[in-house]
């Protein structure tokens, strides 16, 4: 049976081990056919077809690259077969941009909302616009990445490419945990908003459930997310009605602006910046399916940018309304905010289905989670930094099927130890230094097409890193803790 191959493995004795160097992405590696061509310019040939190769032993470098592991090779028996650890590309626009919407809508108003009005007031809404606009920097910087390099794995290809082998290895498992963390977040809001007296049951069956769903497939969770997002964005349309026509509109609840005063009032609108941050990183769910969308260099462009835009504006009217109605004191105590603020009115009636909205959308953003961290895993298997048993890919249903399953198994310990905004505010500090590093590789591309590019990918890597240093102590300690960890395991494995 044909097994995957790790770039660097099978080189030639005599050649350069890559290291922790920078691996280009024009280094020549042969095709099946003999000849030999540019890893990320050839086109992947479908799966399921069969063409003579070499043998698994080749003495070139990397004769089977995975670029072209989709392409079959000759076992030394002499049957062809279909290598598994490529994914197949059958993701379009419109279903990137709800896939992108998917990952997005709901988690910030239903979820992080609550402890960003607590430490930023009414201030709330100029710390979503600070998140917004470094999440947009985030955004082109990660589709241009993406474009050039349409892989599954995200800043951890782009870091590796770009920057160096251990950079690609921080931002990759930067990304594993933080989004680790979302996922339980998103777990626990669904308990919270589902069934308030026992949130963690349902917690943990959501996890359950919504891992065997990304087992059986992209293309079902495609579907699947279609019908979430229609859900969710009814549900907050709910919610601005009974808001803004409950009777219990005050303008007066937006003063004064912001907590505190002087330094304290910056730090405070810059904590809850970067705990909203949390809400904005779904577009890196687009990024991650990079090997799984077609025409990625066009399709990527425009999904990220378009998918972060609907879901700012959302947003920003449901945080208006919901603070208008209840002010930011009431959102910081509820653990339900949106229902708290729709309870409020002459609506109240309107409740349950708000509830629904916050069970549906969290379950949305945790679907694309699970997968976006399974293909990551997937990508850091197949180049050795997780254990390469990770790198199988489902011989059927065609997803990281190991990886997959590891990762619903942590989620739901997560769940089980730990509190919604402990989550979100480690989850925060990952992601924020998974996009500096996104930042720093796309301020590296060279040619006239990706100058304009420089000044938003260095806005967007300081905003990050400021964003990631303000948020708690707690937060800031234990984020550094898991990075140290994960480099030292690195380090004892490669030596």
């Amino acid at each position: 049976m044909s097994d995957h191959r790790l770039p660097g493995r099978d080189a030639d004795p005599g050649q350069e081990p890559p290291g922790d160097r920078p691996v280009s992405p024009t280094e020549p590696v042969t095709e099946p056919s003999g000849k030999s061509t540019d890893r990320f310019s050839g086109r992947l040939p479908r799966p399921g077809r069969h063409a003579a190769g070499p043998s698994r032993n080749p003495t070139g470098p990397c004769a089977v690259g995975p670029a072209q592991a989709d392409a079959g090779v000759t076992e030394p028996s002499g049957e062809p077969t279909v290598s598994t650890s490529r994914l197949r590309r059958r993701i379009g626009l419109a279903d990137a941009v709800l896939l992108g919407l998917g990952s997005m809508l709901g988690a910030g108003v239903f979820a992080a909302f609550g402890p960003a009005a607590h430490v930023a007031g009414a201030g709330v809404l100029v710390s979503l616009a600070i998140a917004a606009v470094i999440a947009y920097c985030n955004a082109m910087s990660s589709a241009q990445l993406a474009a050039l390099y349409p892989e599954s794995g995200g800043t951890y290809v782009y870091g590796r490419r770009r920057l160096g082998a251990s950079w690609g290895f921080i931002a990759g498992w930067g990304f594993v945990a933080g989004k680790t963390a979302s996922c339980a977040a998103m777990s626990l809001t669904v308990g919270a908003y589902a069934w308030p007296q026992h949130p963690r049951p349902v917690a943990v069956a959501a996890a359950a459930l919504l891992t065997m769903v990304n087992y059986f497939g992209v293309s079902k969770t495609a579907r699947l997310t279609r019908a979430l997002v229609a859900l969710t964005l009814l549900a907050l349309a709910v919610v601005v009605v009974a808001c803004l026509a409950g009777g219990t509109v005050r303008t007066a609840r937006l003063s004064p602006f912001w907590s505190g005063s002087g330094l304290d009032a910056v730090r405070g609108i810059l904590q809850a910046a970067a705990l909203l941050f949390f809400a904005f990183a779904g577009y890196a769910r687009i990024a991650t399916l990079g090997e799984e969308i077609r025409d990625p260099a066009r399709t990527i462009l425009k999904a990220i940018p378009t998918a972060l835009g609907i879901t700012i504006a959302v947003y920003l009217l449901v945080g208006l309304s919901a603070l208008l109605a209840v002010g930011p004191e009431r959102l910081a105590s509820a653990v339900d905010p949106l229902a708290a603020a729709t309870s409020a009115g002459g609506l109240r009636v309107l409740t349950p289905a708000v509830r629904v909205g916050g069970a549906v959308a969290s379950l949305g953003v945790l679907l694309s989670l699970l997968a976006g961290v399974g293909r990551t895993a997937l990508a850091m298997a197949r180049e050795g930094d997780l254990p390469g048993w990770l790198a199988a890919v489902h011989p059927r249903y065609v997803v990281p099927h190991r990886a997959e399953l590891l990762l619903g198994g942590v989620v739901i310990a997560v769940v089980i130890a730990s509190d919604v905004r402990g989550a979100i505010g480690f989850s925060s500090f990952a992601v924020l230094v998974y996009y500096a590093i996104a930042n720093a590789s796309a301020f590296t591309l060279d040619g006239p097409q990706h100058r304009w590019l420089r000044p938003l990918s260095l806005f967007g890597g300081v905003g990050c890193l400021v964003l990631a240093l303000v948020l708690p102590a707690a937060s800031v300690l234990t984020g550094f803790a898991v990075l140290t960890i994960g480099i030292v395991i690195r380090a004892v494995r490669r030596s």
